[in-house]
């Protein structure tokens, strides 16, 4: 049976950490050897709150390497400038709107993954807006106050980060303006097809066909069924 104890941190091999048993991982040390930041980074990203968690050395070594790479980001990859950036819209505002929301619900481990998630986005650009980049610092300074506080003041501002408004997003800019819907042929699955949101029937329709005609072995089609942004049926004989 898998040993559980409400928000406890278990030893490498889920036991419980006692003194006695000479398995305690002395918090000191792991601030002395990786910094307070990457400490509560891992112990975060561990798992949810309320959960046993047993502990990885090689975890908080993980926790490090990330904030290293949000420093690079930020000191330098040079990608920080006041120009907008239509690639980095949508997960901008996710990350802003997931954030947010698991931060009210305690979901911290989700949170800080949609955080790598942007910086991932963000490794693949040559653009970084001013305005996500502080939106971003925002967002981890909760969880990385030290590093984020820091950063801030690189980034010009002589005031503490601590009592910055919380970024806001826009729910238009979080919605996927392309989706992936099934083709049915006679209830059977034959095809996926990339659609913009609320395209046109008749795109979506030509799309189909190029991606069934040659899977229809001579068949002739005697209905189309299309349930908008969801799946496109075709029925032969």
């Amino acid at each position: 049976a898998k040993l559980r104890h409400q928000g406890m941190i278990l030893g490498p091999n889920g036991e419980k950490m006692s003194k006695s048993k000479g398995n305690v991982i002395n918090p000191d040390d792991m601030v002395k050897q990786y910094g307070a930041d990457s400490l509560r980074l891992y112990e975060m990203f561990m798992g949810p709150i309320e959960s046993a968690k047993p502990w990885d050395p090689n975890g908080i070594d993980g926790a490090k390497k990330f904030l290293d790479r949000v420093w690079r980001m930020f000191v330098e990859s040079g990608k920080i400038k006041d120009e907008p950036n239509k690639n980095l819209e949508k997960v901008y505002h996710f990350t802003v709107k997931k954030v947010t929301n698991d931060y009210e619900t305690m979901n911290f481990n989700t949170a800080i993954s949609q955080m790598m998630i942007f910086v991932n986005s963000v490794s693949k650009e040559n653009v970084l807006p001013k305005e996500y980049a502080e939106g971003f610092l925002k967002l981890l300074n909760p969880i990385a106050p030290h590093i984020t506080e820091e950063l801030w003041n690189i980034l010009g501002h002589k005031d503490t980060i601590t009592y910055e408004p919380w970024p806001i997003y826009d729910e238009a800019k979080t919605i996927d303006d392309e989706i992936e819907i099934a083709v049915q042929v006679n209830g059977k699955l034959k095809a996926t097809i990339m659609i913009s949101l609320d395209e046109d029937e008749a795109s979506v329709k030509q799309k189909v066909h190029s991606a069934i005609d040659e899977k229809l072995d001579g068949k002739s089609i005697v209905k189309e069924i299309y349930v908008k942004n969801k799946i496109y049926n075709v029925v032969v004989k």
